[in-house]
């Protein structure tokens, strides 16, 4: 803590990462670590217009404000460093990683109702089990297991777009991936060192950086290849030349 300023919170009750805690305000315990989810809102928030101004399903703009939600529980945990929002921040990592594996498998799922209706209830399982019990590195292991089911799917999306616009973005979200898991490791592995440094690099933060562009680029590929099972021609346009979006056109039957 930094000297002089006393904590709002009271004693720390959950993990601490590598950052110097109350040093700008009583208020916010990991003030670099807290502010650095702001893009992941910001993106989620335009993920969403998009998703409502063009009808996609339903599904993505639950997607979208997963993201969001899974942000704001993120600053909470940090602006905090208590249990009870820690536990805000980890629950909707798993929630998120659930939907994202029933959008990614659903075209191929047999029986409609049998998949929303088992990863609901394993979700609602996880967050009971996972306030009562505390996982350490059994969450991570978790969370990692959830994040492997998923990449199967996403290279065979990849391998059979030909869309070179939407390639690039699942390049974008493997890159943002490693880098942001680059940053998360040196910030955990060392941090002893960096605690001499005269300057923080604030990896954390990074990493929070980088998987708010992450979730994006990944909504935006998955809506592109979406809309191309369900015959809507999409192309991958960019606001004010930066932000890639789906843009779409529905048969005028539909």
């Amino acid at each position: 803590m930094a000297d002089g300023i006393s904590s709002f919170w009271g004693p720390v009750t959950s993990p601490e990462w590598c950052e110097k805690n109350y040093v700008y305000s009583s208020y916010i315990a990991e003030f670099y670590n807290t502010i650095s989810n702001i893009p992941c809102i910001l993106l989620a928030i335009i993920g969403l217009v998009n998703a409502l101004r063009q009808r996609f399903e339903k599904r993505f703009s639950v997607l979208h404000l997963s993201n969001m939600a899974l942000a704001i529980g993120s600053m909470l945990y940090h602006a905090t460093l208590q249990r009870v929002q820690q536990q805000g921040d980890e629950t909707p990592m798993v929630w998120e990683m659930l939907l994202y594996i029933y959008i990614l498998y659903s075209p191929d799922w047999h029986y409609r109702s049998t998949m929303p209706t088992f990863l609901f209830l394993y979700g609602a399982a996880f967050a009971v089990v996972h306030a009562l019990v505390r996982f350490g590195i059994g969450f991570k292991v978790h969370y990692a297991i959830l994040c492997l089911l998923c990449i199967p799917r996403m290279y065979k999306y990849y391998i059979y777009t030909q869309d070179m616009h939407a390639k690039r973005l699942a390049k974008l979200y493997l890159a943002t991936l490693f880098l942001g898991t680059l940053c998360w490791l040196f910030d955990r592995l060392m941090c002893e060192n960096i605690a001499g440094w005269y300057l923080n690099p604030q990896g954390h933060a990074f990493w929070h950086a980088f998987m708010g562009f992450n979730s994006y680029f990944a909504n935006t590929f998955l809506m592109f290849c979406r809309a191309q099972q369900l015959g809507w021609n999409p192309k991958v346009v960019h606001f004010i030349g930066l932000c890639p979006y789906v843009k779409i056109q529905k048969p005028k039957t539909q």
